[in-house]
């Protein structure tokens, strides 16, 4: 229900910003138009007389108009500028992790290809999970659930720029087809959660 009246509260502030930047334009556009039109075109429309008589008014208008659409454009190159380093910088921080993954984040990144999941549930408060989610390389993806004894776990993914990173050198898998032994040592490596969160998952799906 909260989330339904958040929708309906951007999309009503998403309108009325809309509404507000077509009525701005729009007042540019006739305030200039009254200016700067030809004093015959103006005369043939009988708006000659009321452009003279406020004119003040008219270029005040104009110049609240320009300015208003001026900071708009403005704004959007600035909010373009900040989410294209953002973007850069959540790029460099997710490939700077990928080469320093312990043991622990290595192993439960694996799980994901061991598993065949592009979703696994997780525990919230396990170190690797963190660790891997406050660097950008899983998302979180909500469906909270609550124990008493265990803590709290939800679903998460591998974020779609971690995983061009992410290759069977980075995450350790043999070359070609896994031997016993090494399919034994995979096994073996697995976080100690897995069984416990990420199996269960798989069951139910």
């Amino acid at each position: 229900m909260q989330n339904v009246a958040f929708k309906l509260s951007s999309f009503n502030m998403m309108s009325a910003k809309k509404f507000f930047f077509t009525a701005m334009l729009w007042l540019a556009l006739a305030c200039a138009a009254l200016l700067f039109a030809p004093q015959a075109l103006l005369t043939s429309l009988s708006l000659h007389e009321f452009s003279v008589q406020n004119a003040h008014f008219i270029g005040l208008g104009l110049i609240i108009g320009a300015a208003y659409l001026l900071t708009q454009i403005l704004s959007y190159f600035l909010d373009e500028a900040i989410s294209y380093l953002s973007d850069k910088r959540s790029a460099e921080i997710i490939e700077e992790k990928v080469k320093l993954l312990d043991p622990t984040e290595r192993a439960l990144l694996r799980e994901f290809f061991l598993q065949g999941e592009t979703i696994l549930t997780l525990p919230e408060q396990e170190p690797a999970v963190n660790s891997l989610l406050k660097t950008g390389i899983l998302e979180h993806l909500g469906n909270q659930k609550h124990y008493a004894i265990q803590g709290s776990t939800a679903d998460f993914k591998i974020s779609m720029r971690a995983r061009v990173h992410l290759n069977r050198q980075v995450l350790r898998f043999p070359v070609g087809e896994p031997s016993a032994e090494e399919m034994k040592n995979l096994i073996k490596a697995r976080p100690h959660f897995v069984n416990s969160f990420a199996a269960p998952r798989k069951q139910a799906a």
